[in-house]
């Protein structure tokens, strides 16, 4: 990967040559300023990591670098020149490659198309060479240790699977820089592992990568330098190892170290549980090939986590329970009261919401406005005659949009223009608009940023406190062992412990998701 040097490129504050930087750069939508003059610089041969709230301006950043936007102030240089990238080809076109959170692929093409998407190698009649495009996609899945059939239809695939063919289409340009927007957010640990050994492999040939992530922990094993952008302001930037979490957070937040050092501090503990009833009860839920004899109890107040592996049957409990998937048995009860039929519409009559995982494809519905996006679940209890009456749904959307401190310029623009964060609370806002009983959530803290997480799960406990039955699913072990009271520990669609009380420990579950679990790590009688 030698090349010759330009004579415009410099090197950055510890010798190594900047390949790309943003000095000066602005950028609005409307009244909504999301760039404020952002100085950014990436050198070749390093990971450098880019962080924030949801909302502070990284993908607004991103999306300048890469072509997508044009910037209304400063400048983008690329090997030390100035560069005016018009659309995403310009940015491709110099060596910039793109990998999003959410994959930016051809569903209905194979993998080898899709790596090779418009450079597809041809033959003497200019026809694309099948044999040949499979063989060299061959190659490049291998060297990230994926086994896949290049020639299957990328939708057939899973999305960790996806993620990893959209980095292998990335390493399939000779590329000088590599962007990495929450790239693991669908991957497995082996994935994961993956990922960051071909990432490192990247930067020892000189080439710079952009890291997005809300993980911290892979910050401080990947990367070398992060960035800090806070209200669409650089506000720091450090090496890695001269950065603490609480500092990093403290940046982010833009509050001091104590404030944040007691973020997250519960106040009532597992006693004043006791005794109450249970508002849901699961029995015997069975589904096909996913879930064998499911059951678990919710009180009034009380926040259930179910943790599990991947494939464990976690998302599938929680829409067994709402109705969204089909049962072979079982029964579910809501304050004493059968739910007499497995479907949604009778999951909601009983009080029951779900906030899916998958806020893209089951959530949010991306031209619609805020407003609409948050009132499609209330539309039917706010209307006679099939006349909405529209005043109602401006009191309950401002009153919501107030609570959650949803960031948007007015409840009419479009929730696709929203940050990652202030989308997921339009979700959470519009099935709390139902006054539920139930409230499910499925990884509700996934691909948004600190400062939205601590305000989702402060909400989470807000609404316990308010009586509600809470399930909550999460993939980070931290988040379900202080946001829960309890823990159901799922195993191949079946429970095999449950947590509570002092056997609620991050060792026990660690040890109950290896299936190592003990009597003395498990609660008796703890979902009672």
């Amino acid at each position: 990967m030698s090349r010759e040097r330009s004579e415009h490129e410099r090197p950055d504050e510890r010798g190594s040559l900047t390949v790309l930087e943003t000095v000066g750069v602005s950028k609005s939508f409307g009244v909504v300023q999301a760039l404020r003059g952002v100085d950014f610089s990436l050198a070749e041969g390093e990971i450098h990591a880019l962080v924030g709230e949801n909302g502070a301006g990284k993908s607004t950043l991103i999306k300048v670098l890469t072509g997508v936007y044009v910037p209304d102030a400063g400048e983008v240089r690329f090997a030390g020149s100035p560069v005016h990238f018009r659309r995403p080809s310009d940015a491709q076109h110099v060596g910039i490659s793109t990998i999003y959170q959410e994959v930016n692929l051809v569903p209905l093409l194979s993998v080898a198309r899709n790596i090779f998407l418009g450079r597809e190698p041809r033959n003497r009649l200019r026809l694309i060479d099948v044999a040949e495009m499979n063989k060299r996609a061959g190659k490049l899945v291998a060297r990230l240790g994926v086994d896949i059939d290049v020639s299957t239809q990328l939708s057939q695939l899973g999305l960790g699977a996806q993620q990893m063919v959209a980095l292998a289409r990335a390493m399939s340009v000779d590329s000088r820089v590599v962007i990495m927007d929450e790239p693991t957010s669908s991957l497995e640990a082996r994935e994961v592992a993956t990922l960051f050994q071909v990432a490192r492999t990247l930067r020892d040939h000189g080439v710079g990568l952009v890291f997005v992530s809300h993980r911290l922990d892979e910050l401080w094993e990947l990367c070398d330098r992060v960035t800090i952008l806070r209200d669409g302001e650089h506000v720091h930037t450090a090496a890695m190892g001269d950065v603490t979490r609480l500092s990093l957070v403290s940046h982010m937040l833009g509050r001091d170290m104590e404030e944040v050092a007691k973020k997250g501090t519960t106040e009532f503990g597992e006693s004043h549980l006791q005794g109450r009833e249970p508002t849901l009860t699961v029995e015997g839920i069975d589904v096909r090939n996913r879930l064998n004899n499911v059951g678990l109890k919710v009180r009034p107040g009380e926040v259930v986590g179910l943790a599990g592996l991947l494939g464990s049957g976690r998302s599938e409990t929680v829409k067994a329970i709402y109705g969204a998937m089909p049962t072979l048995g079982g029964t579910v009860i809501v304050r004493g009261k059968r739910v007499k039929k497995n479907s949604v519409s009778n999951a909601l009559d009983a009080g029951i919401a779900l906030l899916s995982e998958d806020r893209k494809a089951e959530g949010i519905i991306p031209d619609l406005s805020v407003r609409d996006n948050i009132a499609l679940a209330v539309l039917p209890k706010f209307s006679r005659a099939g006349i909405v009456s529209e005043s109602r749904i401006d009191e309950v959307v401002e009153t919501f949009m107030a609570r959650l401190k949803i960031k948007a310029s007015s409840p009419v623009q479009k929730v696709r223009e929203l940050s990652g964060g202030n989308q997921q609370k339009v979700m959470l806002a519009r099935w709390l608009c139902t006054e539920p009983t139930v409230f499910l959530l499925d990884e509700p803290t996934r691909g948004i940023d600190i400062g939205a997480k601590s305000e989702v799960q402060s909400l989470i406990d807000e609404l316990a406190k308010q009586g509600l039955a809470v399930v909550l699913i999460s993939s980070e072990m931290d988040e379900l062992v202080e946001g829960a009271d309890r823990l159901v520990v799922l195993h191949d669609g079946q429970v095999k412990a449950e947590l509570d009380g002092d056997h609620l420990t991050s060792s026990a579950l660690l040890r109950a998701l290896a299936g190592d679990i003990t009597e003395a790590d498990s609660s008796q009688g703890g979902s009672q």
